[in-house]
Order: structure tokens, then sequence, then C-alpha cells
């Protein structure tokens, strides 16, 4: 049994630990990151990346099939295309496969000695890795632990033959014919939508009384439109029952039992901290809820174990996680640092995409009066170039001082404008500093501009 020592130990390389990891060693920290599976988590190899690619793909069978049915306003025609899904799964291998070789090497760069295998604790400074080579004890002044989450499995329908989660959707080698998705949040309905523009059809089946329930509903409205337009089935109200053959048992919204044939039932209903399995027992921390329990530092209750990204409790965000990884890693190198976030943009990737950065209206109105400024993208000049008028910006504002508390928007493309609407918030914008910030024309980011320039009783456009 092989034993070696380090400063600092990470255990999990998906967002937050590989960042963890890499800034660590940058500070001339030794350490040691532990990862069962690829580098990357499940945001590089089974989440955010390839779900993205397959998007995209879908999006582009989109357009050109609706250029062979001739009623392209861009007066361009086509043969009718075909569609090879095992093929444009190859490609989607090809760049996850090249993002997980690129984590790798960046540890490498960065003297992070990489281990392979499953992690347990001994006790709060030393753990025992499975690798292929046998057990490896790693002794550790200080931890992270960054065991990620999990696809929710529901007990009545368990993975396995027609029903998958989101990483088997995202190597299917055909498109199902006929596919039930139960659940329509972001997951369910980025995922249901890129199906049907390949040619599925598709049903969501979902318990709340709507979709993206997360988010407000004249956000969601343009989703729900082109949800519609797809040919999306959506089935409010109604509970996932069970699976008998070929077809998803469902309760509908008025108690009544119905079945939808499908040859394949995507379950999203959400993710579920990594807790199991890797010695949580051995340690005793203190948790909330079913997450571990982390103060602004991203510290435990015990003493040298940090823990960070979705182990740590919602929003579960990849880039969440980095933050608080590369945040750790200065702390451990003594620097002084902590988590005080204004902004945590949250992007959804369906059709139009959705995207949201700091208080919504509603949270705002809560802490004293407010002003809303909305623009529309029909009075956009790139987005109407763009075949893409459906959505809006809307930016929430303090109505005393104009502090910027919220950003959000809809619209084809809009999850490029996170980085501004991040910006904005992080700085402590007010409405004057986005309307007084000249906005490139044409673009879609003019609608920022013209969103604060209304709230300020003054749009030029609309």
């Amino acid at each position: 049994m092989k034993e070696i020592s380090c400063k600092l130990l990470v255990i999990g390389a998906g967002p937050g630990g590989y960042v963890c990891a890499i800034r660590a060693g940058q500070l001339g920290i030794d350490t040691v990151i532990v990862e069962a599976g690829k580098p990357g988590g499940t945001c590089l190899n089974v989440g955010c990346i390839p779900s993205k690619a397959m998007i995209h793909a879908a999006e582009e069978f989109e357009k050109v099939a609706h250029m062979a049915g001739g009623s392209s306003p861009l007066g361009i025609s086509v043969a009718a295309p075909v569609l090879d899904l095992g093929k444009t799964v190859a490609w989607k291998d090809g760049i996850v496969s090249r993002l997980t070789g690129g984590v790798a090497g960046l540890l490498k760069k960065a003297k992070v000695k990489t281990v392979y295998g499953w992690a347990t604790f001994r006790d709060g400074k030393t753990v025992a890795v499975e690798t292929e080579t046998g057990t490896q004890i790693i002794r550790a002044e200080t931890v992270v632990i960054a065991t990620g989450s999990a696809t929710v499995e529901l007990p009545f329908l368990p993975f396995g033959g027609p029903v998958i989660s989101s990483t088997e959707a995202l190597a299917l080698s055909e498109v199902p014919k006929k596919l039930a998705v139960v659940g329509g949040g972001y997951i369910g309905l980025e995922l249901g939508m890129a199906f049907a523009k390949m040619g599925a059809a598709v049903t969501v089946v979902e318990a709340l009384p709507r979709v993206l329930a997360q988010y407000d509903a004249e956000l969601t409205r343009p989703v729900v439109k082109r949800l519609a337009q797809l040919g999306v089935e959506v089935m409010l109200g109604a509970k996932a029952k069970g699976v008998k053959g070929d077809a998803l048992l469902v309760e509908t919204a008025d108690g009544k039992s119905t079945k939808i044939a499908a040859d394949k039932i995507l379950v999203t209903v959400g993710r579920k901290p990594v807790t199991e399995g890797w010695g949580l027992d051995q340690i005793d921390l203190d948790m909330a809820g079913k997450f571990i329990k982390i103060d602004d530092q991203c510290r435990s209750s015990m003493r040298g174990i940090y823990a960070i990204g979705d182990v740590t409790g919602e929003p579960m965000l990849a880039h969440r996680a980095m933050a608080q990884g590369e945040m750790v890693a200065e702390i451990v190198a003594g620097h002084k640092r902590s988590w005080d976030k204004r902004s945590i943009p949250a992007v959804c990737f369906t059709d139009p995409e959705l995207v949201t950065a700091g208080l919504t209206p509603e949270e705002a109105k809560a802490l004293g009066e407010i002003k809303i400024g909305q623009f529309p993208f029909a009075a956009n000049g790139r987005a109407m170039t763009k075949l893409g008028e459906d959505g809006f910006v809307r930016v929430v504002a303090r109505a005393d001082n104009h502090l910027v508390l919220g950003i959000q928007a809809v619209g084809q493309g809009v999850s490029e404008l996170a980085a501004a609407f991040g910006l904005a918030l992080e700085m402590g914008a007010r409405l004057e500093d986005i309307a007084g910030t000249i906005h490139a024309h044409p673009t879609q980011g003019e609608g920022f501009q013209e969103a604060a320039l209304k709230a300020l009783g003054h749009a030029l456009h609309v």
C-alpha cells in the first residue's frame, strides 16, 4: 500500500475541483487531485459541454430542414437534410476529449499530481484511493471536497431499458421516434427541444402548473410559444407513475390515468449532491439538509476541510464551483478572500435562450420600491436580421438611487449577454452607467442599454 503526503488534497476533478487544484499549483502549493472518472466532471463529460454540442447540431439541422420545406424567408432552398446522429455524437465526443485532455494538461502544467480512483476518508486528514494498481493512502494538511452531484433517479422509473438520464440521451445512436421527457426544468427542455428539432415527437410531463418554474412566466413565455411551434406536447400538473411496455404511465392534472407511447423516456427531475460512498460518516461534517454546510469561505464544520460546488447546494452551476475553487486555493495560500458574489448568472439553453443575473422583479420588490425597464428584441435591428425577434431584455433597479439589482433576458443567443449582466451587477452599476455606456450597433447587446434607458423614462427605439 503506497502512501503520499501533500499540503492540499482535492477530491473530485470537476469544474470546482480542477480549478481549485490548478490555482493552488500556480500558487506553489503541493497539491494532489483525485478523480474517479475523467477530468472535467459532469460538466465537461456528460453535461454542459456535450449538451450544448447536441443543441447546436439540432439547431443547424432544423434550420436546413426549414429551408428544405421551402418556407425560409431568406430565400434559401435545399434538398431534404439527413441526420446521422452517430456521426454527431462522435463529433461531440471529440470536443469532450479535447477539453478533458486540456484539463489534464493544465493540471500537469501547474505541477498538480493526479490520482485516478475512488477516494474514501479514513479520517479528516487521510483518504484511501482505490486505483487500478491498488490502494493509495494520501495524507493532507488541507482537504477540499468537490464531489459534485448526480442525476436523481425516480424509484418507479429506474434507469435502464427505455428509461434514460441525460447522460444516455447525449450518447444515443439514433433519434427516438417518440420521446417522453419527465420534468420540465432546464435540462428536460434543453434536450427535449433539441430532439424535437432532430425529428422526434416529444411529450414533456411536468408536475408543476408550468415549465421552467424557477423563472417568471413573462420570461418563459417565448420558450412556451416555441415549444408549441416545434410540436412539443406539454402536459402540466401531470405526474409520471411508471413504465409499461413501450409507454409511460401518467396521471393527468384532472386525476385521470393515461399512457404516452415512447421509445425512450428521459427522466430529468433534478440533481442530488454526491455525499455517499466516500466516507462522510468518518468525518462527521455539519449538513445543510442534504448538502455540506459551508461558510462564506467554503469552510466546512471541520477544521482543514473545505467543500465547493454542487455538493454544497444551490445554485448547482459550474461557474459557481469554479469561483469557489479559485477562492479556496487562494485562502489556503494565505490570501484574504471571502465569498461575496453579487451575481451568479444562470443560463438556460432552450430556444430562445434565457439569462438571469441578480434579483428577479419579485425579489427586488420585497426590498423596496423599484424601477423596471424592458426592451423587446422586435425593436432591435440585429435581432431582426437574425430572425430572432422574440424576447426582451429587462433591467430591475432601485427607485431611489437607480442601483441595478437584477437583469433578465430571453431571446436568440442571449447567453452571450450574461457576461455584461454579471459585470454590471458585480461593479455596482446604476441605470445611468448602463445607459451612458456606448453599445455597438447593430448588436443585440443594444437591448441592454435600451432597457436601462426605458427604466429612466427615455427609451429611444421603442
